[in-house]
């Protein structure tokens, strides 16, 4: 492994911003953009439950339909790979089961051998749902893969805008969720960046470090 040095990652961080209008003709290369999807597949999770799926839109007619529940925000139909983050609801059991049987698959061990951590996944889903949070929680992870996957298109050059300017329910209705169990949460837009995008050369506002790091 052949990290990037920590002036390469602040430099990137520094140059990404959220793109306001993105260049139609220019796509993101199959290589770049399966790279970017492993970042979302690798996202980490509450107890690595992975409550999600990530729907990546390139059809032009499919990005054109969700454009109005999108609030006609170009960006949808311009960006070359439009991402709707969904999260699956009301969390059960059988999800779980699903998640050591691939746990069990990958390490090499069985899964009666992770019925600990399945006592513990499950105990904690239980609690959530009695305390009616368990969406929320679920919800929650989502943002989780939203950062990743911004950052890590950063680092390689391409350009993201995170969307929750968005009508989650008519997205459900256009992407034929009502019936999967998952829901739209958020939604983001990449590829690259128009050349007359203002925005681009905008100056970052952010506070000073001292006003939002504490160190102890």
């Amino acid at each position: 492994m052949h990290p990037v040095s920590p002036d390469t990652l602040v430099r990137a961080l520094h140059w990404r911003y959220a793109t306001q209008w993105f260049d139609p003709a220019r796509k993101i290369p199959e290589e770049t953009w399966l790279a970017l999807e492993q970042a979302l597949v690798l996202s980490p999770s509450s107890i690595g439950l992975q409550p999600w799926k990530f729907i990546v839109i390139t059809d032009a007619a499919l990005k054109t339909r969700l454009l109005p529940a999108s609030f006609d925000q170009a960006k949808t139909v311009d960006c070359s790979h439009f991402v709707v983050f969904t999260v699956r609801k009301n969390l059960g059991h059988d999800h779980v089961d699903r998640h050591i049987a691939r746990m069990a698959e990958v390490r090499g061990v069985t899964p009666e051998s992770l019925g600990k951590f399945r006592r513990m996944a499950t105990g904690n889903l239980d609690k959530a749902r009695s305390e009616e949070r368990l969406d929320t929680w679920q919800t929650h992870q989502v943002y989780i893969a939203l950062g990743q996957f911004m950052a890590s298109a950063a680092v390689i050059g391409v350009d993201t805008c995170p969307m929750e300017g968005i009508d989650p329910e008519k997205f459900d209705g256009i992407l034929d969720l009502k019936e999967t169990g998952y829901a739209t949460v958020v939604a983001c837009a990449a590829g690259y960046r128009r050349t007359d995008d203002k925005y681009a050369d905008t100056k970052k506002v952010r506070f000073k470090p001292e006003d939002v790091i504490v160190r102890r």
